[in-house]
């Protein structure tokens, strides 16, 4: 497929090219909604008021840690149609070893070049990315269990955050994001 279409209708990635998103670090994340829609709740009087399907992001972002160990959940706000939050890796030298292994089922001496390329592109484990992809799967998983009809957008955002006054503006924008909601509308 790639001869054919010469990678045409690739997207280009947004991630910081040479970075590794599964080493330890403070990442800030936001994850919007498909078409930005409000499934989250309502910002009322500066305060956010949860649905029922923000109130399962919330209880999903605080499960993170019990799925990966090795990570540290710090601010986090629900907003009407994203979330934002900061997500720290902090893994021994032992889960740097078993993340930098790329689970398979298969023998990967035999492997045919789409399979061995779809496994270079992957998330790897216990990736930034896998993390957040198992969120949203538990999100949209339980949202729709009870007849939701939710959606992500397919992508999220990141920044790395590289030093203390970065991560101190982080954690006051996100703390303050419902107060300034209604003038982000405006």
């Amino acid at each position: 497929m790639e001869k054919k279409y010469k990678g045409k209708y690739r997207v280009k990635s947004v991630r910081l090219q040479n970075w590794d998103y599964g080493s330890n670090g403070i990442y800030f994340v936001t994850i919007c909604t498909k078409n930005r829609k409000h499934f989250f709740g309502e910002v009322s009087e500066g305060k956010m008021v949860l649905s029922q399907t923000g109130k399962i992001a919330t209880q999903f972002w605080n499960a993170i840690k019990d799925h990966f160990p090795f990570v540290i959940l710090d601010e986090f706000i629900v907003m009407p149609d994203h979330i934002h939050g900061i997500i720290i890796l902090n893994k021994s030298k032992k889960d740097i070893k078993l993340s930098g292994d790329v689970t398979c089922n298969v023998c990967t001496d035999d492997m045919d070049s789409k399979n061995k390329g779809m496994a270079e592109i992957s998330p790897k484990p216990g990736s930034l990315s896998t993390i957040i992809r198992s969120y949203k799967s538990a999100v949209t998983r339980d949202a729709r269990a009870i007849n939701i009809h939710f959606g992500w957008q397919s992508k999220f955002h990141e920044s790395i955050v590289r030093d203390e006054a970065s991560l101190k503006r982080i954690k006051n924008y996100i703390f303050n994001n419902p107060k300034n909601w209604s003038k982000a509308a405006s």
